[in-house]
């Protein structure tokens, strides 16, 4: 027995249970189609929600910084690593999420492990739906607060539990804003009302709600005319925005004490130039237009509706992002598999990212596929679809 047999073990595990992830290798800009692992096949699974991914548009914005201002910033933001893009692109979230003030990090994930762990310590509580994605959870596992988990979407049980610690002071609710497994949205006009009862803060993670949800896709704030009474939201660049990067938007004095105390932005470089750009010429469109987000919403409706004629069962979305409810993870990767072979690139989720026995392919639907693509995956899915036995 070597010193490592405990991880083959554990990756022999995931092998037996089915569980185990192949991860395929993207040879081309991510676009409605992509070269993985050689072959030309339709993408299914990408965020790439608005086509944003390759823009040109986006791609020129990303070359003029890298003429200007280089591949990279060199240092961490508070030393010596701000640049006048990164100050720009703040600004421009700002104004676009309809908040005080905006702080830029490095990821999605960052925003959570920055802003959870600041603003809360060990005298306070938590409050958190038990759906929310991983990196609220570690973010919240950061800290030495009281943890109130609340069912998923349950307010009645949130206002039990905010009635149960009333007498602590500082109390915070957070919550995705649209939960990526499933597509739901969190009822967020109802949480504000319980949160305002009980003088708790509220933190959205708006991830797969920004260039979805809103006037121009500025997100589930805007989708429910909440501006003002939700004090934090955060969330990627990687997705609708098709870059990378994350956002913390809010009250201008909390943004400020994030940039003073925040251990991702204090410890770790910043976004690069072109990235940063890139950004802000996405804002930029989606400012101007909001024609890639109405785009999304017709072929995410055109979609979900013929998959559900053919039978399949596609959950409780209320997005475009389409669950292909399978149940066992053998059958959500034989699924996958049979999809790749007949030219089509959706991804099998399986526990740990969803429950046992929640398997599922995630189609996520992009502004850039036309309706014939659309078409092409329909036949796909129901030549695999009968082939496998989960419609007639």
């Amino acid at each position: 027995m070597g010193k490592y047999a405990f991880v083959d073990a554990a990756l022999q595990e995931l092998r037996d249970q089915g569980l185990y992830n192949t991860i395929r290798t993207v040879e081309s800009s991510v676009g409605a189609w992509v070269v993985v692992d050689g072959r030309r096949v339709l993408n299914m699974c990408s965020n790439n929600y608005l086509g944003f991914a390759n823009d040109e548009r986006l791609c020129a914005a990303a070359h003029d910084a890298i003429n200007e201002y280089g591949v990279g910033p060199g240092a961490v933001r508070s030393i010596a690593g701000t640049m006048s893009l990164h100050i720009e692109l703040e600004r421009k979230i700002a104004a676009f999420k309809g908040a005080e003030a905006a702080l830029s990090v490095q990821s999605g994930l960052n925003t959570n492990l920055a802003t959870i762990p600041l603003l809360m310590g060990k005298e306070d509580v938590l409050f958190t739906d038990e759906l929310n994605h991983a990196s609220i959870i570690d973010g919240v596992r950061l800290t030495k607060a009281k943890r109130a988990i609340f069912p998923h979407r349950d307010v009645a049980a949130l206002a039990d539990l905010l009635e149960e610690n009333k007498q602590i002071e500082k109390k915070l609710i957070i919550t995705d804003g649209v939960f990526s497994m499933d597509g739901d949205l969190a009822p967020l006009p109802e949480i504000v009302e319980v949160a305002e009862r009980y003088g708790a803060m509220v933190m959205v993670d708006d991830a797969h709600g920004e260039g979805v949800l809103g006037s121009h896709g500025r997100g589930i704030v805007d989708h429910f005319g909440l501006h003002g009474r939700v004090d934090i939201e955060c969330g990627t660049m990687s997705k609708a925005f098709g870059v990378m990067g994350g956002y913390i938007a809010g009250p201008a004095s909390i943004i400020e004490y994030l940039r003073q105390r925040a251990r991702p932005f204090l410890f770790s470089s910043a976004a690069t130039p072109p990235d940063v750009a890139a950004c802000i010429a996405a804002i930029d469109i989606l400012t101007e237009t909001d024609a890639p987000v109405r785009k999304l919403w017709e072929n995410g409706d055109y979609f979900t509706k013929k998959l559900e004629d053919l039978g399949f069962d596609t959950g409780n979305s209320e997005t475009p992002i389409t669950p292909v409810m399978l149940g066992e993870a053998h059958l959500a990767w034989s699924f996958s598999k049979r999809l790749f072979e007949e030219g089509v690139f959706a991804t099998a989720i399986a526990f740990p990212t969803v429950p046992k026995g929640k398997a599922r392919i995630r189609v996520m639907l992009s502004a850039a596929h036309s309706q014939e693509d659309l078409d092409f995956a329909v036949d796909k899915f129901a030549i695999v679809g009968r082939e496998l036995g989960v419609i007639s």
